[in-house]
Order: structure tokens, then sequence, then C-alpha cells
């Protein structure tokens, strides 16, 4: 009986050890002084412009999600510092994302957008050449334009510039978590390695 509640005592000190193995500079990097506050997030930037953010997306964003603690929140934001199709195309995704999320469609729109361009190679290079890639995927045109034109698209637009700016995220697919640590992708061994270096890290104030 000794024996199997030292086994279970153990059991339970397991992850505690674990998760004070991660180090700073090793597994992740503070890229904010702010103090954590609101509901525990991790944010994935990419580029619709970025092939290993598709297959980022393909492989790892679904157990991600599952693998998260209860309360902590996942969502994702696209970086316009890639310019795949000439300048302001980077600009034109992250608005065709922010209007996907708007009008609640991003599950329908996003791996398919992601597939017309790193596997067909489509250049979307106007305004129009997304709304009709929206309308092709079953969006009413009118209300790819009132989204287009709303204040949450712009407001969230420049909500991801400014996190970005003030997290110096510079290269994608880029993990942040809580707006303050920056997940070091290098020193991830396996899909438990980095559940369990998020969870501790939405944790950690």
């Amino acid at each position: 009986m000794k024996k199997l509640m030292g086994i279970v005592f153990a059991l339970m000190l397991a992850p505690m050890a674990w998760a004070a193995d991660y180090q700073e500079g090793v597994h992740y990097e503070v890229v904010s002084s702010a103090p954590v506050n609101g509901t525990p997030t991790v944010t994935e930037y990419f580029s619709f412009y970025c092939p290993h953010c598709y297959s980022f997306a393909q492989t790892y964003v679904g157990p991600i999600k599952q693998g998260l603690a209860d309360g902590v929140k996942f969502q994702q934001a696209h970086a316009d510092f890639i310019n795949g199709n000439g300048p302001g195309s980077g600009m034109r995704m992250s608005r065709a994302l922010a209007i996907a999320k708007v009008l609640k469609v991003e599950e329908s729109i996003e791996l398919p957008l992601f597939a017309a361009i790193q596997d067909s190679g489509r250049q979307f290079t106007t305004d129009a050449s997304i709304k009709q890639f929206f309308v092709d995927a079953g969006v009413n045109a009118d209300d790819y334009d009132k989204a287009a034109k709303s204040f949450p698209v712009n407001a969230m637009v420049k909500k991801w510039q400014k996190d970005l700016s003030a997290t110096g995220v510079r290269g994608v697919p880029a993990l942040i978590v809580n707006n303050k640590y920056k997940v070091e992708m290098g020193s991830i061994k396996s899909l438990n390695d980095l559940h369990g270096l998020l969870n501790y890290l939405a944790a950690k104030q």
C-alpha cells in the first residue's frame, strides 16, 4: 500500500517537476513587460503566403486547440509583413481573415484560401478577387461588402498590427501566449511538449 501511494504521489509531482524545467531563453522568450491579465490566450500568427503556416494549419492547429487546458482561448491573427503578391498583398490577406472572422465563416474559408494560394498558385491581387473567392465559397455578396467596410474588421486588423509590433514577431508561424511569452518552436520535440509548454505559459504571470 505504501509503495502504491508513493507511485501515485510521484505521478502527481511529475507534471510540476516537468513544468519547472521550462526555461526562459530556451523554451520561451518574454516579449512584453506588461502584466498578464484577462483570459489566458494562445495566439497563432501566420500568413497565407507562408507554406510552413499552411502545413502548421493542416497538422497542428486542431490538436493544439484540443490540448489546451480548460479556460485557455486559442485565436489566430494574420501577419501582414509577408507580401506574396506584391506591395499591399499581406494587408489584403489580413483583411480577408478579419472579414471571415466577422462573418463567422473562417472554418470554411481559411484552409481553402491557403490551398488556393499554396497549392493552386492563385494570385489575389485585388480586393475584388478576394470577394469573388468568398462568394464562390457561399458567402452572400452584400454581407461581404458590409463586413469589409465595418468597424470590427478595421479594428481587428489594426489590433493585429499593434500586437505584431509590440511582440516583435517577424517570422511565422509564431505562438504568443498572453501577449507576453513567445514559444521557441525549435525547443519543441513533440505535440505533448507543445501542449505542456502552452498550458504552463498560459498559467504563468
